[in-house]
């Protein structure tokens, strides 16, 4: 998610001035997201933490019950940078990708009001216009992500 953030706050903030995703680029951030994995998961094998089965005992996650120091320092460090710091990343940029699609449909209509037409857009596209369709795929990819991280973010805690 934190890369498809990236990619999308690259296009649409920096605009033709961002650098374009390349091959390489795209395979670097593949990597990242299995180095990133392997850093998080691998862990409680190795005695930070543990793995235990979990409600219906078809997977296993986390041991959030376990009351040792070094158990709990698992489940803060975790907390902090596989939820909040990617949460709060994908937050900072829609908020500013919402604000340049904002922008952007702002100078829209005033070009269109100085050349004398409603829109500069046809019909179809106005009624699901860019920043409408924008701002509910970042509300919705934030709450998405909200809703699938936060119950384990509070068990954790």
């Amino acid at each position: 998610m934190v890369f498809i953030t990236a990619d999308r706050y690259n296009v649409i903030v920096k605009g033709v001035s961002a650098e374009p995703l390349t091959s390489g680029g795209a395979m670097m951030r593949i990597a990242g997201t299995w180095a990133a994995s392997l850093t998080w998961c691998l862990p409680p094998f190795f005695g930070w933490n543990r793995y235990v089965p979990e409600g219906n005992m078809l997977v296993c996650g986390t041991n959030y019950l376990m009351e040792t120091e070094l158990s709990r320092s698992y489940l803060y460090v975790y907390s902090v940078w596989v939820y909040l710091f990617p949460l709060a990343y994908i937050i900072y940029s829609y908020t500013f990708i919402v604000k340049t699609v904002a922008a952007h449909e702002k100078v829209m209509r005033k070009q269109a009001k100085k050349v004398g037409v409603k829109s500069l857009r046809n019909e179809e596209n106005q009624k699901t216009c860019a920043e409408c369709r924008l701002a509910k795929v970042a509300l919705m990819t934030v709450t998405l992500w909200f809703v699938a991280w936060t119950p384990y973010f509070i068990m954790d805690g």
